[in-house]
């Protein structure tokens, strides 16, 4: 009997453990396993790209989503014509040209131009982390569950220049209304998270 007793004591103290792990520290350790690999929940060709914005930083509304350039992640690109005319962003002296610009109210707008291989990848991490001590004092409405999304821009040119771009924000799960359609960011660890030009 007192065997038992000492193994179901050490049970009951390794999954409070594991219980304090992921409610103290579930961030870290959703972002660790986010190395290895998320879930993809939807990908769409791009058919339009608007900069909005004085030419550093701003936003890019691609297709319908709005994704900001603001972050301090990675540097800030630089977004306006190149020298041949075309919407072009450019940072760390690399430039990417998306197209030639149409007009777009007061914004800079281009599409893929024919040929180029362009899209948008959302996917979402592997595990999720409970936040039972986040209290909204204004709304008294507080998300129960937290997890990631990715925003993954791929663009593929026949000439062989390639744009990856990688956004991170934080989703909400709300009891009662499910996983909020819109996202966070947490300053230093969301927004623009990767911008790599090639060659």
């Amino acid at each position: 009997m007192r065997r038992i007793l000492i193994t179901l004591a050490i049970l009951v103290v390794c999954v409070a453990a594991v219980s304090a792990t992921w409610i103290f520290r579930g961030r870290q350790i959703s972002l660790f396993l986010d190395r290895f690999g998320t879930i993809e929940t939807n990908s769409a060709r791009i058919h339009s790209i608007v900069y909005e914005g004085s030419g550093t930083g701003g936003v890019l509304h691609i297709n319908d989503l709005a994704l900001g350039l603001n972050d301090k992640n990675v540097p800030t690109p630089n977004i306006g014509s190149t020298k041949d005319g075309q919407l072009g962003l450019a940072v760390g002296g690399k430039v990417f040209a998306f197209g030639p610009p149409r007009s777009e109210a007061e914004n800079l707008a281009a599409v893929p131009p024919a040929g180029d291989d362009a899209s948008l990848t959302v996917r979402r991490s592997v595990l999720s982390w409970p936040t039972p001590f986040d209290f909204n004092f204004m709304t008294g409405h507080s998300p129960s569950w937290k997890r990631h999304l990715y925003y993954q821009l791929l663009w593929k040119k026949t000439s062989g220049a390639k744009l990856e771009m990688l956004w991170r924000y934080e989703q909400y799960f709300y009891p009662g209304n499910g996983w909020a359609s819109g996202f966070m960011t947490r300053e230093g660890s969301t927004g623009l998270i990767r911008l790599n030009i090639q060659p």
